[in-house]
């Protein structure tokens, strides 16, 4: 991942991102003498996410963002001392004042690494007040970034090696940390890029985006572009009417695909003119506006073409409704046709981008042999994790002052294995 620029860390994760509880046990830990004493605890889950049979680790990196700069402000003391008993010794707000995690030393796996259930995640030691404060913001670092890390992992090898996947889910996102966190870690499981500028900002995401309908649909086809002139690629002579030169090619590509020359929608053929004036470089069509063989096909490949004349190259287009693999394959031979016929060979190889409410099993319909999408965004199936809403993380005291600590519960499941670990992976012989 590139280098993130995100100085002041997640903007939400703060020591008071926290449960009361841990206030409350961290004044009863001070209050017994025992703030200090030396304890570990273990961050892990439990169970597999989505029925799989891995998980990966993720969260790290703001984990660390988030302990290098623990301190509680004066406004935090405040605000415990509010909600404390009236009558707690100003001593222990003193002593809040000071705490920082210089002394606490954590264990985790490596970001991205596979996981599994009962292994930690992170193994945190030091003085028991501090590490018992850091419980609840360390489990929201940990578990929605390797949940959602492992949903797009899942994903991925769903889509297959040469598919490009684009995260697209921040308006769908449980607000904006969460559009954040889903961006970067969806980045981390395998996806391509994201559509979330912040994310590259902050975190170095590739971002990916073209136009909405709304662009498309703003143009009735009266609008006249106050400068409709193109230089050609090279650089060299004078410039050309992309719109008019878009009009003769029009006439040429309905006439080949047996289409009345008034059917594309001018508004649509405007949009995209517009579109490639400003990107001519990167000229790409939203094509399900209107219709896609009657409008959107025909006016892409006119203004495409007349690009191509120019030097350019468009670099493709997207579908966002209807059956997305049939649509896809029929446009690819259009692709074909018109680039036979018209002896444009790149033509035959602009990208076909696709979108609308994919999940696993559109995915595998859109990633099977022989299918002809190239670009798959995902939103709301990736950043919501609606297969699995949580990881369930959990973080166990397993030691304290070196002695052995265990949970024994009613519920045997809840049990937790005492004492510090190390953990291992053994392959066997066919390295599984």
């Amino acid at each position: 991942m590139a280098a993130e620029q995100d100085p002041e860390g997640r903007a939400a994760a703060r020591p008071l991102l926290t449960d009361l509880y841990q206030a409350t046990m961290a004044l009863g830990y001070w209050r017994a003498g025992r703030a200090r004493d030396a304890a570990e605890f273990e961050l892990f889950f439990r169970r597999c996410p989505f029925g799989g049979a891995f998980a990966l680790a993720a969260g790290l990196r703001d984990c660390v963002r988030f302990l290098r700069a623990f301190r509680l402000r004066d406004a935090d003391v405040q605000f415990l001392a509010s909600v404390l008993p009236p009558d707690t010794d100003p001593a222990f707000f003193e002593h809040l004042r000071a705490l920082d995690c210089s002394e606490v030393t954590v264990r985790a796996l490596p970001e991205g690494s596979l996981a599994f259930p009962g292994v930690p995640l992170l193994q945190v030691s030091g003085p028991l007040l501090v590490v018992q404060l850091l419980e609840t913001p360390l489990l929201c670092l940990v578990s929605y970034a390797s949940l959602v890390a492992t949903n797009a992992a899942r994903l991925r090898l769903i889509a297959g090696p040469e598919k490009r996947l684009l995260e697209m889910g921040l308006r769908r996102a449980q607000g904006p940390d969460g559009g954040l966190t889903a961006s970067t870690y969806s980045y981390l499981g395998g996806f391509d890029s994201s559509s979330n500028v912040l994310a590259g900002q902050l975190r170095g995401v590739p971002v990916a985006g073209t136009l909405a309908h709304s662009f498309v649909t703003s143009f009735s086809g009266s609008e006249l572009p106050p400068d409709p002139m193109l230089v050609p690629a090279a650089g060299e002579g004078p410039g050309v009417d992309l719109a008019a030169k878009a009009q003769v090619w029009l006439e040429r590509v309905c006439a080949h695909l047996g289409l009345g020359v008034q059917e594309p929608h001018p508004g649509e053929r405007a949009a995209f003119v517009a579109y490639a004036l400003a990107f001519p470089r990167a000229f790409q069509g939203l094509l399900d506006s209107y219709s896609v063989r009657r409008s959107g096909l025909p006016n892409f490949l006119a203004v495409s073409l007349a690009l191509g004349e120019l030097g350019y190259r468009a670099v493709g287009v997207r579908l966002d409704s209807g059956d997305l693999l049939q649509q896809a394959q029929e446009i690819r031979q259009v692709f074909r046709t018109i680039a036979a016929q018209f002896q444009v060979p790149w033509l035959e190889s602009v990208s076909i981008a696709v979108s609308n409410n994919i999940d696993e099993e559109a995915l595998m319909q859109l990633a099977q042999e022989g299918s002809e999408v190239n670009v798959i965004g995902i939103g709301t199936s990736v950043v919501t994790c609606p297969q699995q809403p949580s990881l369930g993380c959990v973080y166990k005291l397993v030691a304290v002052g070196g002695q052995p600590r265990m949970k024994l519960t009613e519920d045997p499941e809840k049990q937790t294995l005492p004492g510090s670990k190390a953990a291992f992976r053994l392959l066997g012989s066919d390295a599984v």
